[in-house]
């Protein structure tokens, strides 16, 4: 298995200088605090942290793998009811290892995908006149089961199943992921015989792409699983190491920290040079957003921590973004997704040789093209003294594809130690969801109701 590589040269003082770039004793300096951070890590692997050990659950992935075999063929459509951590990992796997245009015209025996993680209601209502559920799987993923958004989702799909199909046949067009026990939906299982996968403890929502919250779709749209996982279980051993030069999690963790702390850098940008890694990125800002920032220390201290995410897509926002990152406020860092071998290759022809603007593209490639635009995407920002790292892919492949997934969770775990947080929670999420549930009149929720119309009453509307 060919590894994904970290070419960190250009977050270095040599190559930006002092003023925004890392000096070796600042590296040096958090290699002891790095190793102690991947020890904390992984003194919880076998405990609250079991998503560390996805990769290995081999009978979890053989019941993947058996139930997409046993439904392959059977529907048009797979149609993904989760939202945040149950659904960035779906879309993400989807779009790098199935082709951009997959949905458009699927290979024979494949499924589409739709992922719905939205409550809007022109997207369900465009949804439903335009998609026959019966020729659905909907795959109901929440481990609590009272995800609203999911849950709403939920029922009014199964009411449209039972109309057409009736309570009995229905049935076999859902299939649910969630807590083993607990929760809403585990007895809604027992109730009406669904099929069902587990979240597994330990593994919250937003570590959860290597679990059958992630896997499960990937095998019914004919992703290699097996693959997937192996490239997971592959950087779980090179980052076992303490040294921080020789693990990736832990070097990228002591960048994006350093970025921070020490240059004043706020927004990690990701820059995905492959237009099928461009939903990576979306994956990877709910993972860094959701897990580092945070209000408060795990000592209970205000500090209001955390970097900003966000995401490019080159060569496109060259022509949107690079404007500012080039000659704007020097508060960014940015991580290229690059990618070294191309399945496909389309040479340019040599029309208009006699016109010196297009005469130079005659006879080369598209993939030529499109690493001189990486590469002197990379110059510029690096001339204009913008600190840049490149994750650099063999290819698109499910092996590559598991390496980062895995590489990534890990270095974001390792920054909560550095930025002294809890990776793992996110108050500022259930807040929202619990105003959401009172001002929607859940019971239980009537207290919260009621100090929401006490702070808003006799406050005046200024609109214009």
């Amino acid at each position: 298995m060919d590894p994904i590589r970290i070419d960190y040269t250009n977050v270095l003082a040599d190559a930006v200088g002092e003023e925004h770039g890392i000096t070796p004793a600042e590296l040096d300096g958090l290699a002891g605090p790095s190793r102690a951070a991947l020890a904390a890590v992984e003194a919880r692997r076998s405990t609250d942290l079991r998503w560390l050990d996805l990769p290995y659950q081999d009978d979890v992935h053989r019941r993947v793998l058996a139930y997409a075999s046993s439904v392959a063929g059977r529907f048009e459509n797979v149609v993904v009811l989760g939202i945040g951590g149950s659904a960035l990992g779906n879309r993400a796997l989807h779009t790098a290892l199935n082709s951009p245009y997959h949905d458009v015209a699927p290979p024979p025996g494949q499924p589409r995908l739709f992922v719905m993680d939205n409550v809007d209601p022109d997207l369900i209502g465009t949804f439903l006149e335009t998609v026959d559920p019966t020729k659905c799987l909907f795959n109901v993923i929440s481990k609590s089961g009272s995800t609203a958004e999911t849950m709403s989702q939920f029922l009014v799909f199964r009411q449209l199943l039972v109309e057409r199909l009736g309570e009995e046949a229905h049935r076999a067009h859902v299939v649910v992921t969630t807590d083993a026990e607990k929760g809403v939906l585990r007895p809604i299982v027992r109730e009406e015989g669904y099929e069902s996968f587990v979240v597994p403890d330990g593994v919250g929502g937003r570590f959860s792409v290597l679990s059958p919250v992630g896997l499960l779709s990937s095998a019914l749209l004919g992703m290699d699983v097996p693959a997937l996982l192996a490239g997971a279980a592959a950087m779980d051993e090179r980052c076992r190491s303490g040294e921080l030069t020789e693990n990736p999690a832990l070097l990228y963790a002591a960048v994006q920290s350093l970025m921070q702390s020490r240059k004043q850098k706020n927004i990690a940008v990701t820059l995905s040079y492959s237009h099928r890694l461009r939903d990576l990125a979306d994956w990877y800002a709910q993972l860094l957003a959701e897990s580092i920032g945070k209000r408060r220390s795990r000592a209970g201290e205000d500090v209001f921590r955390g970097p900003t995410p966000v995401r490019a897509v080159g060569v496109t926002d060259q022509h949107s973004q690079v404007q500012l990152y080039v000659e704007g406020p020097f508060d960014k860092w940015f991580t290229f997704l690059a990618v070294e071998d191309t399945v496909h290759e389309v040479t340019i022809p040599s029309t208009y040789a006699d016109r010196d603007a297009l005469a130079y593209l005659g006879g080369q490639s598209m993939g030529a093209l499109f690493a001189a635009e990486r590469e002197g995407t990379r110059i510029a920002l690096t001339d204009a003294k913008r600190p840049n790292l490149t994750v650099r892919f063999p290819r698109v492949d499910a092996a590559s594809v598991g390496q980062y997934l895995y590489l990534m969770e890990l270095a974001v775990a390792v920054m909560g130690e550095h930025y002294d947080v809890d990776a793992f929670d996110q108050p500022g999420v259930e807040a929202g969801k619990v105003a959401a549930y009172a001002l929607m009149g859940r019971k239980g929720f009537e207290a919260r109701r009621e100090e929401i119309e006490r702070a808003t009453a006799g406050s005046q509307e200024r609109v214009i």
